[in-house]
């Protein structure tokens, strides 16, 4: 039988404490949430690696450094409200309600909903609702960090207008094969972004660039 606590115990040493992620906080909560129960049968023996995992067709659990440096990047504080885009099987809605207030679970593929309905149900502080990802939780909104479980090709405007003053969004910005973490920040009413780190993670569904008119 595998040992999952080792291996969970390996990839934060591996994939997490060398790839800059200090955060004391992410650590502990990656290392106490086991990844294999939100990942199928199938594919469990995959849970720990470095690689996106496909929990569903063309849906994916992120890889481990990547959630973990979008987490840092994102600097979710123990008051905060979160909305997590994309969550699949909840995952990353369990991690994020140990480091925030409340967490907001957007999925709108319907058995994705139910497994991740049935996987954080005892998670008190998180909340799993049904929607189409790129238009967010508006009746959940306003939000303090929004963090989006895929790749995207552009600006997510409406997941920007459903930010607090101050809030951030962290996402992957994806450019063909190649991809750049960035954060956005609402201040002022305007919202400002910046890269951070390299990232290469599958493009979420809805998150495609718009091609505009074809003659």
């Amino acid at each position: 039988m595998p040992d999952y606590a080792a291996q969970r115990a390996h990839m934060v040493q591996s994939q997490l404490s060398t790839n800059d992620v200090a955060d004391p906080r992410i650590r502990l909560a990656m290392a106490a949430i086991p990844r294999e129960q939100f990942v199928p049968g199938a594919r469990r023996a995959m849970a720990y690696c470095d690689l996106p995992v496909e929990v569903a067709p063309g849906r994916y659990l992120l890889d481990p450094r990547s959630l973990a440096k979008l987490l840092a990047l994102a600097g979710v504080r123990p008051t905060d409200h979160v909305l997590d885009v994309g969550c699949a099987t909840g995952y990353s809605t369990a991690v994020l309600a140990l480091l925030a207030k409340s967490v907001v679970a957007l999925e709108q593929d319907a058995d994705l909903v139910r497994q991740a309905t049935e996987r954080l149900s005892a998670v008190a502080n998180s909340t799993v609702v049904q929607g189409t990802l790129a238009e967010g939780a508006k009746a959940q909104a306003p939000f303090d960090a929004i963090i989006v479980e895929g790749g995207i090709e552009e600006a997510p405007q409406a997941l920007l207008a459903q930010l607090t003053e101050g809030g951030r969004l962290v996402a992957v910005l994806q450019r063909g094969a190649q991809g750049r973490a960035h954060i956005f920040v609402r201040e002022r009413e305007r919202v400002g972004s910046r890269p951070d780190f390299d990232a290469s993670v599958p493009v979420l569904v809805g998150f495609r660039k718009s091609l505009g008119f074809v003659f």
